[in-house]
């Protein structure tokens, strides 16, 4: 099964449309409206780690938020910095387990653009509810869902904008990923900003405004989208092929890559969490005598991100004029060396400051660049991978589940998060830099073994993005 092969309700794209950078019109709507989602999602994610340890779980908040105390119970007992990194952890991993809900939704039920409409709305309303302690935990309950409907439904819907024979499809997803890094580039500035400096609340309603505009961007590129098989009359439908033997194989192997996938996203998703509670406080974040916010620490993340997507790109454009280009699971092994290397970074910020006082940007920023070289070489290589694989019959249902990897990741991220306040910073860090070294080991494990069934039939113009 090829990726061409995995996007089904194809007949009405043509592939003579090149409206948009050379692609159809309906991926400028999808990627403008996943940017705006994506600026809501992490302008507010940026802000929730610290507006929990520096307001909401503070006496005299904490205790106007319904349900909270049952929560602490469930986490036993734990308070602080350890129960808000939980909070965390729990929110952005049932974050990625909610989608398997969508994409059965998408699939049986409403179709993919009914599906991400809902969705929308629902975290929409979810954003708007953080504006109040005592709705927190409800707030965080419609972005649970409201993200699980959205997020592996208009993924999928960008593979289905192509025909099996039209080798845009790589390309395609790289724009994807640009519009994603471009809303998370903007939300720390602007969400960020205003929840630090205005008012947490502030933040949280810009980021409400976000999910509006995305709404309202796919909402008018509804006709540029493929017809999908819920907008025909019944008896017009194909009924749909019986799952093959190379399906279900393709299927299994895609399933034992999550937990594998899960821990070596870990490093880079404590960016979210720990990191930026290490960073503010130990950070030397001034420019004169001014403090900036701790959030512009995502938006150099994001900027550095974008741009090595495209360098890394390049790089490989480059790379297969001269020497083949390396199949998905070998870029992913290649991620996850510069992954070690990232959390190798953070370890020598911590061991090579003299205790007391703040450390400075060098290895920080460094960290940034040499992990965001590993994130170009991970998380689309990854996405594009599922899709190819990934069969026509439970297209959607199995992009949900490659977000079960970031549900693991992010349980973990949780979990292990809690650990900062009781070790030393250097031994955390070299925590992460294990569970980077042991998922790309088992990358090579499985490509040994496993890749040359899986992947012989993959034409380098199907080869993941860069």
């Amino acid at each position: 099964m090829t990726l061409a092969e995995a996007t089904p309700d194809l007949e009405n794209v043509s592939e003579s449309d090149r409206s948009f950078l050379g692609h159809p019109k309906g991926l400028g709507y999808l990627a403008f409206t996943e940017a705006w989602e994506r600026f809501s999602f992490y302008g507010m994610q940026a802000l929730l780690v610290l507006y929990m340890t520096k307001s909401l779980l503070l006496p005299g908040n904490v205790e106007q938020v319904a349900g909270i105390e049952q929560l602490r119970s469930i986490f036993g007992g734990i308070d602080g910095q350890p129960f808000a990194s939980a909070i965390f952890g729990t929110y952005a991993a049932s974050v990625y387990l909610t989608p398997i809900l969508g994409g059965w939704l998408a699939d049986r039920v409403l179709g993919k653009r009914r599906t991400v409409l809902v969705g929308a709305i629902t975290m929409a309303i979810g954003h708007f509810l953080m504006a109040f302690n005592v709705t927190f935990l409800l707030a965080l309950l419609c972005l649970i869902l409201g993200s699980g409907m959205f997020k592996g439904n208009i993924a999928s819907q960008v593979g289905s904008l192509y025909k099996p024979e039209d080798l845009r499809r790589a390309d395609a997803f790289q724009i994807f990923y640009l519009g994603i890094n471009a809303g998370v580039i903007a939300s720390p500035l602007i969400v960020g900003t205003l929840g630090e400096t205005l008012g947490w609340h502030y933040g949280f309603g810009a980021a409400g405004v976000g999910m509006l505009v995305a709404l309202g961007i796919y909402l008018a590129g509804q006709k540029y989208l493929p017809a999908e098989h819920f907008d025909v009359p019944a008896k017009a439908a194909s009924p749909s092929e019986p799952m093959s033997r190379n399906d279900w194989v393709a299927t299994a192997a895609l399933i034992l890559l999550i937990p594998v996938l899960a821990v070596g996203i870990v490093p880079n998703n404590q960016i979210f969490n720990a990191y930026l509670v290490w960073g503010d406080r130990d950070f030397a974040l001034y420019w004169g005598d001014d403090k900036l916010p701790t959030t512009w620490l995502i938006t150099l993340d994001a900027v550095v991100s974008v741009s090595f997507l495209a360098i890394v790109a390049a790089f490989y454009r480059w790379w297969k004029t001269k020497w083949p280009e390396p199949d998905e699971l070998t870029k992913i092994i290649i991620g996850s060396l510069f992954s070690i290397g990232g959390m190798a970074c953070l370890y020598l910020a911590a061991s090579t400051t003299p205790a007391g006082e703040k450390i400075g940007l060098f290895w920080p920023v460094m960290f940034h660049v040499v992990n965001s070289i590993g994130f170009a070489h991970m998380l689309p290589v990854s996405l594009a991978l599922f899709a190819r694989l990934a069969p026509k019959q439970i297209n959607a249902t199995v992009i949900g589940l490659y977000y079960l990897s970031f549900f693991g990741a992010n349980s973990m991220v949780g979990w292990v998060g809690g650990w900062f306040e009781t070790m030393p910073v250097t031994q955390f860090w070299l925590i992460h830099m294990g569970f980077a070294a042991a998922s790309g080991f088992v990358f090579v494990v499985f490509k040994l073994l496993l890749a040359p069934r899986l992947m012989h039939d993959a034409a380098p113009e199907d080869a993941a993005l860069a």
